[in-house]
């Protein structure tokens, strides 16, 4: 398999070079009733300098269209994004003098637009009924219609998204768990994490269970996350990863969210507690001896507007 190479632009303590490395943190409070031999852990990627860990995609992205001359000085960094990509485009835009569009759905939280406003992109927002497909064939359009002036990152389709884990996450995961995880979660947006890590895992050890999560209806409060059945799927996704397909409600995700806060001090987004409901739902089940590790997909700041966080 081809791999990218390290790129030489990256100086070693310029923003870029500080995205990754994140923490492997193991759970203590939520897990209390499950046997203390199986063990349940977080990677921490809304602690990259964006907030997310759509900064490894975007990064990976970016530095490709760099590499191959796709990306220019004056062209414009155009994609569809539901937040998150499209915080970490805008975040590196600033850093290397990009101008940055973004196409999002009307409903994305506010505090995911003011973040991207005060990073000085363009926001053009879509139809909320359509969710992130909505805005994709949007994205689609105006770069078709204007290719000399955008280069269209299409995260979903992007090899250079899947690589950015296969490459970076999977590795840091493997060797923080000194290589004995058994179990690995995540759920399904654009589909690189789960892609990147699960194929990268499996080559180390064939053993190793990969599980896929969704959203249990096609309307559904989890940002980020595709209900792939009535979604556009990525070209990037590939069905053959995942050993198990599960499904969390938004209700579920939200009241895991408000317990990783209060019991782990942990404050994440609702994509953070769905993938936390599941990967614990799995571990509890678990013989004596397993590793389950899932992500952290985004800080709990981005939702500071959500009504779900004064329920109990």
């Amino acid at each position: 398999m081809m791999l990218l190479e390290e790129p030489t632009v990256m100086a070693e303590n310029d923003l870029l070079s500080n995205i990754g490395r994140t923490p492997l943190i193991r759970l203590r409070n939520v897990t209390r009733e499950m046997d203390s031999q199986v063990e349940l852990f977080v990677k921490a990627e809304h602690l990259n300098p964006g907030g997310s860990v759509k900064d490894r995609a975007a990064r990976a992205i970016i530095l490709e269209a760099e590499r191959t001359g796709e990306l220019q000085p004056g062209k414009i960094i155009l994609d569809a994004t539901s937040g998150n990509t499209g915080i970490a485009y805008a975040m590196i835009g600033a850093a290397r003098g990009y101008r940055v569009t973004l196409c999002l759905p009307k409903n994305a939280s506010t505090e995911r637009k003011r973040i991207l406003k005060i990073y000085g992109a363009e926001i053009i927002e879509t139809d909320p009924l359509d969710g992130t497909d909505g805005a994709q064939l949007l994205a689609r359009e105006m770069s078709a219609r204007e290719p000399h002036k955008y280069f269209y990152a299409d995260q979903y389709n992007s090899h250079a998204n899947w690589r950015a884990h296969y490459e970076g996450t999977a590795p840091e995961i493997w060797e923080q768990t000194e290589g004995r995880i058994t179990h690995f979660l995540a759920g399904l947006g654009t589909s690189g994490t789960f892609t990147g890590i699960a194929r990268r895992l499996k080559e180390y050890q064939p053993s190793i269970l990969t599980i896929s999560l969704q959203p249990d209806s096609p309307m559904h409060g989890l940002e980020g996350m595709k209900h792939m059945k009535t979604a556009i799927v990525p070209g990037i996704y590939d069905s053959t990863l995942a050993d198990e397909n599960v499904e969390v409600s938004t209700e579920d995700a939200q009241a895991m969210t408000r317990r990783l806060a209060r019991e782990e001090g942990l404050f994440v987004g609702v994509s953070s507690g769905a993938n936390v409901f599941a990967a614990l739902r799995l571990a509890h089940g678990l013989p004596r001896g397993s590793v389950v590790v899932t992500i952290l997909c985004d800080g709990g700041s981005r939702y500071l507007s959500e009504h779900f966080w004064e329920e109990r």
